[in-house]
């Protein structure tokens, strides 16, 4: 196309100078006389597979749901826009790193004889070859091994005042009665920590592994440290972890904390849980949609097995549910808080949360009594401005005390994250800026003062776009209760929400809407298909999912092939559920400001992939990657997916062969797993999807933004809503892939001729990169089959 712009554009120059009698004569070129150069036009069918022909109902509830209840409220409104100071700092950032990378002279001779000193490398340990990922335990590697004498006894001191201490006869009497028992205590109670331990002194490790789950890793690293400490054990010993990547366990190991995550793939092998005597679903009120999975599996696994015990725990007093779902079980609960909480409302609607939080820290800083902070946010971006907006504001004030400013979120270093539970030095408060993670899953002694924004993000499926976005939302009335409760454990507290009393009443749900019920379900129906579930409206959920939800997610996965035109699990299929992944979606990191010298022009995934092998060319170095403005922790955090993937393709037996230097193998294999989120060119740097109509632009930081040449056909496997739907990970793909390897939903027509010679060239090409790169082996493939009914043909052009 931009061919044919450039050509278009010459003639017209020559034409202009031909007729002001510049040029008495131009020569024109045979060949583009001779033969006009081929336009493809790709063909859009609509396909939809036998058992999605409306008959079939796969759940009971119709409806999607929405985590908000006014999209017109005030609130509403506030987190769709945004915080307004964040939106300065991001965009006065873009400004600095533009200036900096026009204006950057360290290394260059001008910037030595001005004296600008260069980046100095840091000298760090090279991680070895055979370093495995499950070995790599950082989070144990951060914190502090040795527990004192005195450091001891005070550890039983505080387990004794803790309230759930009280009741331990009580409640192992329960436990021993009944198969399945609700426990309901406020958090900071002491259910987390010390249960495990009430079970293991009651000698249920006898008879197997104690198994908690929690919905973080980072609440699964700390609760296991503590519970180390607490029976005086080096951590990944009698006390472990296990979450993606880090499994800090050994054979000894009989307390083990991991995610929910990890114990839903432990079912795909072991679908009875032989190893455990006991599970805990911890914090069951956060109603992960990997909690809501194991919900159903273990009631069917509590049938075929009288020796398990489940334990639910919940921080809220709405436990009926729980206990209806497995069949009317007893519900113990814990006493409660011990000291009151002050809950001081705004007078007025907040406009701005991050700017209003700022300022309510400072006054709590400058006018309160000691006791640290803590201060709730949506999102790491929010939190980062809070902590830098806080520091200059602070340092303007003279004579303000210090004051130690912690922000807490999951992408945070391992070392920084232990911080947040340390005791901060005499005479210095500590401010603690965090997500949700707070709410719940840690606990954070000494806080006195909460800052609620009343705000979170939250992961919610968006049918106009056919994938999940992270988007802001208003927190709900149980969300901010937790909250508020997070103030007074060891003091009267004080909680300063940032909204008014009214909208607290008016504006805020009652209860969070659970995940399961708002995201993509692709991946929890091909993990379910894998354990036989054939018939998903009968699997026990404890609320069901909405028909669209489960109908967009067969789709994908019958695009995909992983299932047939029957909804039976494929070869391919199986072999998907295996990984633990999205079925066509992977995350990756952004690498920053030197990503000119990596970038491959035709897509974002070889420019990963560019970056990673000059990575591994440098010896897998941490200095390499500061120097050229790199985060190491995420290559760090690639080079351990890929090691789990390779391990995996190994078990599976599936052939590793490398490509070489033939990337545009690469970009087909990108094509086969994205077709269904391709998108045709409309204008400079705007494409429309070409199944939606949805309109998208390339992304600034896009390796295809600014190209010479803007490829006709890209795909994409994220989309981002900002002021306009920006693709993100996008790679350009020819035509005739799209119709290879999307036909059931792609075809082509070529208009214009193309000589004789360069089409049999192309022709040649083509058969000799699909002998290499062959994805039709699974002959169950839907589109094979051509079982489609519905079919609808327009033009794209």
């Amino acid at each position: 196309m931009q061919h044919r712009i450039n050509r278009d554009n010459l003639k017209w120059e020559e034409n202009r100078m031909f007729s002001s009698g510049i040029l008495k004569s131009t020569i024109v070129d045979d060949e583009v006389d001779q033969e006009e150069e081929a336009k493809v036009h790709l063909l859009v069918l609509n396909v939809v597979p036998p058992f999605l022909d409306g008959r079939i109902v796969f759940t009971k509830e119709p409806e999607p749901k929405i985590p908000v209840k006014d999209l017109t409220s005030p609130m509403a409104l506030l987190s769709r826009k945004g915080s307004h100071l964040v939106r300065c700092h991001r965009e006065e950032k873009e400004r600095r790193k533009a200036q900096k990378k026009h204006w950057n002279l360290a290394g260059t001779n001008l910037g030595n004889i001005m004296g600008v000193e260069d980046c100095k490398k840091e000298d760090v340990e090279v991680p070895s070859e055979e370093c495995h990922y499950k070995s790599a335990q950082k989070y144990a590697s951060h914190v502090d091994d040795q527990v004192t004498q005195s450091k001891f006894k005070k550890i039983q001191e505080q387990r004794r005042s803790l309230l759930v201490f009280g009741v331990k006869q009580e409640l192992l009497n329960v436990i021993r009665d009944n198969q399945v028992v609700i426990i309901v205590g406020e958090t900071g109670s002491g259910k987390t920590t010390q249960l495990t331990q009430y079970l293991h002194e009651d000698g249920y490790s006898k008879y197997g592994i104690i198994g908690c789950t929690q919905p973080r890793r980072i609440a699964a690293m700390s609760v296991a440290k503590r519970v180390s400490d607490e029976t005086d054990s080096k951590l990944g010993d009698k006390v472990g972890y296990a979450i993606r990547f880090e499994d800090c366990t050994s054979p000894e190991t009989i307390i083990k904390y991991m995610t929910d995550g990890i114990l839903l793939r432990e079912s795909l092998r072991e679908g009875d849980l032989d190893r455990y005597s006991v599970i805990i679903m911890d914090e069951a009120h956060e109603r992960s949609l990997s909690t809501d999975v194991l919900f159903g599996l273990l009631k069917e696994v509590l049938r075929r097995r009288s020796d398990l015990k489940l334990i639910v725990t919940s921080a809220t007093m709405d436990s009926c549910k729980f206990s209806t779902f497995f069949g009317n079980a007893p519900t113990f609960k814990i006493p409660g808080r011990t000291y009151p909480v002050e809950i001081i409302h705004q007078k007025v609607h907040v406009d701005d949360y991050v700017a209003a939080s700022v300022k309510q820290v400072v006054q709590i800083h400058l006018q309160h009594p000691s006791g640290d902070i803590l201060v709730f946010m949506p999102g790491q971006e929010d939190i980062e401005v809070t902590c830098e907006v806080l520091n200059e504001r602070l340092n303007e004030i003279e004579g303000a005390l210090p004051l130690s400013i912690l922000p807490i979120y999951s992408q945070l270093p391992s070392d920084l994250q232990a911080k947040i539970f340390q005791r901060a030095t005499d005479g210095v408060r500590k401010c603690v800026v965090a997500t949700n993670i707070a709410e719940t899953s840690l606990t954070v002694d000494g806080i006195v003062y909460v800052v609620d924004s009343g705000y979170c993000k939250l992961k919610v499926y968006n049918p106009r776009i056919g994938m999940d976005a992270l988007q802001i939302y208003p927190v709900s009335q149980a969300n901010a209760n937790q909250r508020s409760g997070r103030a007074g454990r060891t003091n009267p507290g004080r909680c300063y929400p940032l909204y008014t009393q009214r909208q607290y009443l008016d504006e805020l749900l009652e209860a969070s809407v659970p995940e399961i019920q708002r995201t993509n379900l692709a991946n929890t129906v091909l993990l379910l298909k894998s354990l036989k579930v054939g018939d998903l409206l009968r699997f026990p959920f404890m609320d069901a999912p909405p028909q669209d939800n489960i109908l967009n997610s067969l789709y994908q996965l019958w695009m995909l092939g992983a299932i047939d035109n029957d909804d039976q699990l494929t070869g391919l299929g199986r072999q998907m559920a295996e990984f633990p992944l999205d079925p066509s979606q992977s995350r990756e990191e952004d690498s920053d400001s030197k990503r000119e010298k990596f970038q491959v022009p035709e897509s974002d995934h070889l420019t990963y992939l560019n970056v990673y092998n000059q990575w591994k060319s440098n010896r897998y170095s941490s200095s390499w990657c500061t120097e050229n403005f790199i985060h190491a922790k995420a290559m760090r955090k690639v080079r351990e997916i890929r090691q789990q993937l390779e391990e995996i393709m190994k078990q599976q037996r599936m052939n590793i062969a490398s490509c070489g230097t033939e990337w545009d193998t690469v970009r087909k294999c990108i094509c086969s797993a994205y077709f269904h989120q391709a998108a045709r060119l409309k204008g400079i740097g705007e494409y429309v999807n070409c199944r939606t109509g949805m309109p998208c632009h390339l992304n600034s930081t896009s390796a295809l933004f600014g190209m010479g040449s803007t490829p006709d056909y890209v795909v994409y496997h994220e989309l981002i809503m900002t002021s306009k739907e920006y693709v993100k990970c996008v790679t350009a793909v020819d035509a005739h892939w799209l119709a290879e390897f999307g036909h059931m939903f792609f075809s082509v027509k070529e208009t214009g001729k193309l000589g004789k010679t360069k089409r049999q060239a192309r022709m040649n090409l083509d058969k000799t990169s699909n002998k290499s790169f062959d994805t039709s082996s699974d002959k169950d493939h839907p589109a094979e089959k051509n079982h489609g009914k519905n079919h609808m043909m327009f033009w794209l052009d």
